[in-house]
């Protein structure tokens, strides 16, 4: 009887023992895969922020570019940058170069909040020094009521790649972007895949040249609307002493401390060309807001020297909807365009003779 209780039992019993050690197997492999991974990542190093990475040529992969412009920082081959949401993005660093004969970066990001441009800014300031060049390209995130405390978008920010500890880091790598972007840094050096960007951050986000659409343009620009275009007879809207004083721009304390920290460095201030179809009428409550807070970055400007580029008014550029994609965006030509008169407005403090730009601070 024993001996056929000891037979169920063991009968019984196998499978379980079996599984279980299946289990511990699958748990152990799994745990050795991820930990081979993680040092994958660790060597490849997308980021360019691990101490005892791979000595290998990084390239601009990801598309959130709050990850890949440390690494542009701390590589030390620029001296000069460009900070700005996508309205900047255009500014081509090597034409930039000519026009000033020094090294530029442009760490203008997608949709980047006034606070990750100064992040980004005095990140550079940190690890380089004072630039020699030093452009802020200005549209209505600088104008934000909440700007100090709407600082980061649904992108995210990686607030690790921005301090000055790299040992720290290790565990904001174990995930599956990192994994992604290590992925595309092999593939780019194997050929699979191609950079995102160039290294000194230029990139062409917007659609080829050739797939250039006026009539679908115009829709994007106008979003349905009467195209409409602004009375240069019609009034501004006034705003009494107790509107003017009750406006605030938290983000201005930020572009004054980034002003006084460059020192005696070339600043320029540029309001970027939205078309006037994303421009608020000058005759509204919302246009006087505008107005008042360009006027006292003008204010902060003439207090730290710098230069302030205004492209942002009714122009005959900001007037033409063949010069957009839609209502921010303007094209490649535009953006060579820009980079030529900043350096050419900068040179001999003269506005533009076809009226698209004047000086502020003349």
């Amino acid at each position: 009887m024993l001996h056929q209780v000891k037979a169920i039992r063991a009968k019984y019993r196998s499978p379980i023992v079996t599984w279980r050690r299946f289990v511990e197997l699958f748990g152990v492999v799994f745990a050795i895969g991820l930990l081979l991974v993680f040092v994958l990542v660790l060597l490849v190093d997308p980021y360019d922020d691990v101490p005892f990475s791979l000595p290998l040529k990084r390239h601009l992969i990801d598309a959130n570019q709050r990850f890949m412009y440390p690494q542009v920082v701390r590589s030390g081959l620029f001296d000069s940058f460009v900070i700005g949401t996508s309205s900047s993005k255009l500014l081509d660093p090597e034409i930039l170069n000519q026009e000033f004969g020094v090294r530029f970066a442009n760490l203008a990001m997608d949709a980047a909040t006034a606070w990750e441009q100064k992040t980004i800014a005095n990140y550079f300031i940190d690890h380089v020094g004072k630039p020699k060049v030093m452009i802020v390209g200005i549209d209505q995130q600088w104008c934000l009521a909440n700007a100090d405390t709407q600082r980061i978008t649904a992108r995210g920010f990686p607030y690790f790649l921005y301090d000055d500890d790299k040992w720290n880091d290790f565990l904001f790598l174990f995930n599956s972007r990192a994994v992604e972007m290590a992925g595309k840094l092999v593939g780019v050096h194997l050929g699979l895949s191609s950079e995102r960007s160039r290294f000194d951050g230029y990139y062409l986000f917007v659609p080829p040249v050739n797939a250039y659409d006026l009539e679908k343009a115009r829709r994007a620009i106008w979003g349905g609307r009467l195209r409409t275009l602004p009375d240069p007879h019609q009034e501004p809207f006034r705003m009494s002493d107790e509107q003017r004083a009750s406006r605030v721009y938290p983000a201005l304390r930020w572009l004054d401390d980034l002003l006084q920290r460059t020192g005696d460095a070339i600043k320029v201030i540029g309001f970027m060309p939205a078309h006037v179809a994303d421009q608020p009428d000058p005759a509204t409550l919302a246009g006087a807001d505008a107005a008042e807070c360009k006027s006292r970055i003008v204010q902060i400007a003439k207090q730290r020297g710098a230069k302030v580029i205004d492209w942002r008014y009714s122009s005959p550029l900001t007037r033409e909807d063949s010069n957009y994609w839609d209502s921010i965006h303007y094209r490649v030509p535009v953006g060579n365009s820009l980079a030529r008169a900043i350096g050419s407005a900068v040179g001999d403090g003269q506005p533009s003779s076809d009226g698209t730009y004047r000086l502020l601070t003349e």
